[in-house]
């Protein structure tokens, strides 16, 4: 058993003796009271305008109002979710959960994606119905309210962007982006309905937002899941990782290899290496982290030496031609 010691402060050196040696960077990030403003503010103007734009839109009969009504009440519960996440993952790590609370933000994105496409869902049957059975459609109003509605979603956009990088902020802003998709739709179906009156333009450009929602939405749900499932990042290769490891000098073999994501923005390794010369380990792990650390920026390491015949069934990935003796033992 290896105790991890976590330090909000500075990362702790493995000690030359340490048989499994862990190396953890938990220094703060940059301040983030830009990021938590940017959240409130976001959610104070888009639910407070989502009421607006649904007495509106029920009072014009618009589906387009009305789906972008929908929209921002779904941003006001994603924001207001994103931001509890983000208080929750600021917390310290414990000893129920060591590695902190930082996937909160995962989670809360993982969610978020799939309101969105739950959203999707209702939109298509409901401009489906609209152009079965048209509606009559105030124009006039539409394009007002809309018009207002992309003022709105422009500021929060542009709160949000400037509030960092992670999958939780990310999440909300293509929430508040893809409700811009959607002012931008019931602004184009009220002008069509004052000038032409053609009322189908409504549920139709509601069905293309819908699409264009899918395909960004898609993307998140697909990285927010690989991150829960503690897959490989996208940005890193397994073989790649293991072949690096193996040209650290000393290094002969490497097995039970993980690389997973702890967070949006963290990549996490575990590893045994088998070595040729036990007495330098020390300056073979030392070796390692350094590598890890500036060819694919993974800061949590957990490195094993070992020095005995692998278990069979092992996933072993040789870097030199290794001999065996009678006793299956490694040279």
């Amino acid at each position: 058993m290896h105790p991890h010691s976590h330090s909000a402060s500075r990362s702790r050196r493995p000690a030359a003796t340490d048989p499994v040696a862990h190396a953890h960077s938990h220094a703060p990030r940059p301040s983030d009271r830009g990021t938590s403003r940017a959240l409130i503010w976001a959610l104070a103007l888009t639910g407070g305008f989502g009421v607006i734009e649904a007495v509106g839109g029920w009072i014009a009969g618009s589906l387009a109002l009305l789906s972008d009504a929908g929209h921002m009440f779904t941003d006001t519960a994603s924001l207001g979710l994103a931001l509890l996440a983000y208080w929750v993952s600021r917390r310290p790590p414990s000893s129920r959960a060591t590695y902190g609370y930082a996937r909160a933000e995962v989670l809360a994105a993982f969610v978020n994606a799939l309101a969105l496409l739950a959203l999707v869902v209702f939109i298509v049957i409901e401009a489906v119905r609209r152009l079965l059975l048209p509606q009559p459609v105030a124009g006039g109003m539409v394009l007002g309210i809309a018009s207002v509605g992309l003022l709105v979603n422009l500021l929060s956009a542009w709160m949000l962007s400037r509030a960092g990088n992670s999958l939780n902020t990310r999440s909300a802003l293509l929430h508040v982006l893809s409700d811009m998709l959607g002012s931008v739709a019931a602004i184009a179906a009220g002008a069509v309905i004052v000038f032409t009156g053609w009322t189908p333009i409504d549920p139709i450009l509601s069905l293309a937002v819908s699409l264009l929602i899918v395909r960004s939405t898609w993307s998140l749900l697909a990285q927010s899941t690989g991150v829960l499932m503690e897959g490989v990042p996208s940005h890193l290769d397994y073989e790649t990782v293991g072949r690096a490891l193996l040209r650290v000098p000393g290094v002969t073999a490497v097995h039970d290899l993980h690389v997973w994501q702890m967070t949006s923005d963290r990549a996490a390794l575990s590893a045994h290496l088998l070595i040729a010369e036990p007495i330098r380990w020390p300056q073979t792990l030392a070796a390692a982290q350094v590598l890890l650390a500036d060819e694919f920026h993974i800061d949590h390491v957990t490195l094993q030496p070992t020095w005995h015949q692998v278990p069979p069934g092992k996933r072993i990935i040789p870097v030199m031609p290794v001999s065996i003796d009678e006793k299956g033992q490694f040279h």
